[in-house]
């Protein structure tokens, strides 16, 4: 996967002793003059956007392929992070400007201290991953992030059909690991992750979505918005033309997808799609409904003023 790359500092001039004062000075004009010489855009702020390794982020990474992004005149740099923990340490030390996370996370994000503005629901997929052998009983132990969205959807999906007992792993591959090694019965993974398993001989099922949306959000800080809200705003500009590309022909996602995280190949035509729709700020009942949730998780009600934290950027 991407990785963070190291900032690049300017080599720093300094003349030896045997130069001219004359050479100096001519250096150092032309040094001054750089600036009025560069083109408009290599003076714009650069937007970091951290993805992860799902399918939401394919409108993101076509949009940055097909040059939507230039053509919005925004600059931008994304980062595909291997996991929620790397993001988020990203995230709070401003090493990104926003981030694709989900509303559990926003949540325990905002309580703490770490004021963040939602500017779009994603879409994504997260199939559960079955061992092999697995005998179907009323009991399932089931691997998952605590503080997540694939611990929400573990209660709305598996609910009713299984008694859970969950295992909380962080880091994405090592949930497929230990779902592969048969030592948790299932894992709720991100497509195309989940298809990975599959070809590993896994079992993929499918669960449907029954609303309007999936706890998945983008984020970006309060000194983000507040110094690069048109560049926020040109971001989902550019987003929402490659959602129109991916809506007329879905098979750009699954290109896309696996050229930058750099998949296997055979996973193309077994991933699931979700529905993806331009940018949209998730409704205020799913929000009370997701909220609802977290307050069983927390042990206390979530207090949130919403209207604080949605910024709808087309404004």
């Amino acid at each position: 996967m991407p990785a963070v790359l190291p900032v690049r500092y300017g080599t720093v001039f300094s003349p030896s002793k045997s130069r001219s004062g004359r050479s100096f000075r001519l250096a150092a004009a032309v040094f001054l003059l750089l600036p009025a010489v560069l083109p408009l855009s290599a003076a714009s702020p650069v937007l970091k956007v951290g993805l992860m390794p799902a399918v939401d982020s394919a409108p993101a990474l076509l949009a940055e392929k097909l040059g939507y992004f230039d053509r919005e005149g925004v600059s931008v740099e994304l980062v595909v992070f291997p996991n929620a923990t790397e993001r988020q340490v990203a995230l709070q030390a401003g090493a990104v400007d926003g981030a694709m996370t989900d509303l559990v996370a926003f949540v325990y994000n905002v309580q703490g201290g770490f004021d963040l503005r939602i500017t779009s629901s994603t879409d994504g997929s997260f199939p559960f991953l079955v061992r092999p052998g697995f005998p179907e009983t009323r009991k399932a132990t089931v691997a998952m992030m605590e503080v997540s969205v694939s611990n929400y959807l573990a209660d709305a999906w598996l609910a009713g059909r299984y008694e859970v007992e969950k295992v909380f792993i962080t880091d994405i591959p090592a949930r497929l690991e230990m779902i592969k090694r048969g030592k948790v019965d299932m894992a709720c993974l991100p497509e195309p992750i989940a298809s990975m398993g599959q070809l590993a001989g896994l079992e993929k099922r499918v669960f449907e979505n029954k609303d309007d949306f999936y706890p998945d959000v983008m984020v970006f800080t309060v000194p983000a918005v507040s110094a690069k809200r048109d560049a926020v705003a040109a971001y989902h500009r550019a987003v929402d033309r490659a959602v129109a590309d991916i809506r007329a022909d879905p098979a750009l996602a699954r290109g896309v997808l696996v050229e930058r995280l750099r998949l296997d190949p055979r996973v193309r035509d077994i991933m699931v799609l979700p529905e993806y729709r331009p940018t949209r700020l998730p409704s205020r009942e799913y929000l009370a409904k997701v909220s609802g949730w977290i307050a069983g998780l927390q042990g206390k009600a979530v207090t949130l003023d919403w209207g604080r934290y949605l910024l709808d950027t087309s404004r």
